[in-house]
């Protein structure tokens, strides 16, 4: 009997061997990454032979290769921050992202994503090789700090993934200019005070950072910066003298800040603020308008709450003392207020020039003493007129008739449009919109004159007529503003009949049999003729005008019914001949 065992090779006991059979079995979780071929020798012996030494031996080598499969997720070997200067050009390097996976083949290729934090698209990744590099500018101060969440996945079934925190600092570029907070600085300072006395702290931000940011602060030289003078580090302004307010009663003075590093270098590149320095005092001054009238146009459609003209008063004090307070003293009917403060006058109802055209009104500046007299300024207010008004017929719709037959511009009726408008928003033009089949009337642009423009036909018709003689006009009357205006009227204008047209038969002739035997009073026939014209005009009359001279035939005037009269007789006469006429 043949025996098998492992001799070597499995130093960690891997692998079985079955002593029967010789198959190799695992007997542990084998790695690839670990170890991927392992050898092993393998012997075989004879068990039958009664001496060991008569026993034969074999051994034989087996070489086992560990197949890889996907069990090993990407990990990153590179640094979650990376640096960059804000000045680089796109398309600059910025960090390699480096992921190591031990897998092999395609379970071991890595490629890198960028999950989120890049939705400005400011970063574009090659997936093969982890390069990062910029896709825009930068600008550290709109955004100092990246954090992107990057992914490395391998290309194994199913993929494996890790994901890594990227921050990305942007480093500072001295590329901004130093700021004030404010362009114009406003303050006061009481005359007579020491040297040395606190006037107003000017700021200025930089957004760079560090070095970078450090700013220093002049007085730019100018109209009585001699008076004043800066700390060069806070920005705090101070008097040199004692002020007199009666010499010098406001101070104009441009501060200046400046980059500390371009200091240094003797650059002037900075940036300049206003400061407007009152020296208060006594309130000894009454307010006065600049205009003693004030005189504006304004727009009709104008929004309620719009500002139409700023009065402007000035008071020679200073602080409360020349605060000047506006006020409107006439009647304004509710059309306009006045900002008390500001002195701006608003409307405060929605205008119209048709109900008022003209205001005439005063206002009054005043400031808080109670024994100094007012200032008072007169305002006129014109309003101009603004194409809001629909020229209107007096009637909506109206009526009228013509004799057939008439002449060509012929006067029918005139109507009228009114519009409250003025100028040429007032102007209104007349026309004819629809119903004019023909061009059968025609209508004075200005005046509003209908007339005939052909010789009507009571007897014509027409399917856009209300009736047969009728015509149904629509009339447009439009202003000349800017959109014109419009509104419409109709006309029913009807055709009145002339007798023009005479009767006519329906048949020329009329071929009648009837037998002798028929008793007298009987009906023969009915002519009938018909009349273009109307009413009394087309009422006919029927008479026998020749061949019934014996009387044989009674005809009824006005149906046209032909009665017998006498009795017939074929013998004596065989045909009979009437000449019937109709008027």
């Amino acid at each position: 009997v043949v025996s098998y065992r492992i001799s070597s090779g499995d130093p960690y006991g891997r692998f079985s061997v079955d002593p029967q059979f010789g198959i190799i079995r695992t007997k542990k979780q084998l790695d690839h990454e670990t170890q991927s071929v392992v050898v092993l020798t393998v012997q075989s012996q004879l068990d039958q032979a009664m001496n060991l030494t008569d026993r034969r031996l074999d051994s034989l080598t087996v070489k086992i290769v560990v197949l890889d499969i996907n069990d090993n997720s990407p990990s990153f070997t590179s640094s979650p921050l990376s640096y960059v200067m804000e000045d680089v050009e796109v398309g600059s390097l910025v960090h390699r992202i480096v992921a190591k996976d031990p897998d092999e083949g395609r379970n071991g290729q890595v490629t890198f994503h960028i999950l989120s934090g890049n939705e400005n698209k400011a970063f574009i990744l090659d997936e093969v090789t982890g390069l990062l590099s910029t896709a825009l500018l930068l600008d550290r101060e709109v955004q100092e700090r990246y954090s992107l969440t990057v992914m490395a996945l391998d290309d194994g079934t199913p993929a494996l993934s890790a994901t890594q925190i990227l921050t990305i600092n942007v480093l500072d570029v001295n590329d901004e200019r130093p700021v004030f907070l404010k362009q114009f600085y406003e303050t006061a300072v009481c005359e007579n005070q020491d040297p040395g006395e606190f006037v107003v702290k000017v700021e200025a931000v930089d957004r760079d950072s560090g070095l970078n940011s450090l700013l220093q602060y002049e007085i730019l030289p100018g109209s009585g910066y001699g008076n004043f003078r800066m700390n060069s580090d806070s920005g705090e302004v101070m008097t040199t003298v004692s002020l007199d307010r009666e010499t010098e009663e406001v101070f104009y003075i441009k501060g200046n800040s400046i980059k500390w590093e371009q200091c240094k270098m003797g650059s002037e590149n900075g940036s300049t603020a206003q400061l407007y320095i009152a020296v208060l005092d006594e309130n000894d001054n009454s307010p006065l308008f600049a205009k003693n009238h004030y005189q504006v146009s304004v727009r009709e459609d104008l929004e309620e709450g719009s500002a139409i003209v700023e009065l402007f008063a000035s008071d020679k004090d200073d602080g409360l003392n020349g605060e000047v307070m506006y006020s409107l003293i006439d009647d304004t009917f509710g059309a306009f207020a006045i900002d008390s403060t500001t002195g701006s006058i608003v409307t405060s109802q929605v205008l119209d020039r048709e109900t008022k055209s003209q205001y005439t009104f005063r206002a009054v500046a005043s400031d808080c003493s109670i024994h100094l007299p007012r200032s008072t300024t007169v305002s006129m207010v014109w309003v101009q007129d603004v194409n809001d008004n629909v020229p209107k017929f007096e009637q909506s719709c109206y009526k009228a008739s013509v004799w057939e037959g008439q002449i060509p511009q012929t006067d029918i009726m005139q109507v009228f449009a009114t519009d409250h408008d003025s100028g040429l928003n007032g102007e209104t033009e007349y026309s004819i919109l629809s119903g004019n089949e023909n061009a059968a009337f025609l209508i004075d642009s200005s005046r509003g004159i209908l007339a005939t423009n052909t010789m009507l036909n009571h007897e014509n018709t027409s399917s856009y007529r209300e009736t047969a003689s009728s015509h149904y006009l629509v009339l447009l009357a439009c202003d000349h503003g800017t959109p014109s205006l419009n509104s419409t009227a109709t006309v029913l204008i009807t055709v009145l009949d002339v007798n023009d047209n005479p009767p006519v038969f329906n048949n020329l002739e009329y071929h009648i049999h009837v037998k002798e035997s028929v008793p007298i009073g009987s009906p023969i026939t009915e002519v009938s003729a018909n009349d273009c014209d109307a009413g009394a005009n087309a009422e006919i009359t029927y008479a026998i005008i020749s061949g019934n001279d014996k009387g044989y035939f009674r005809l009824h005037g006005k149906t046209g019914s032909v009665d017998l009269m006498k009795t017939l007789d074929y013998e004596d006469t065989v045909k009979f001949t009437l000449t019937i006429q109709a008027t």
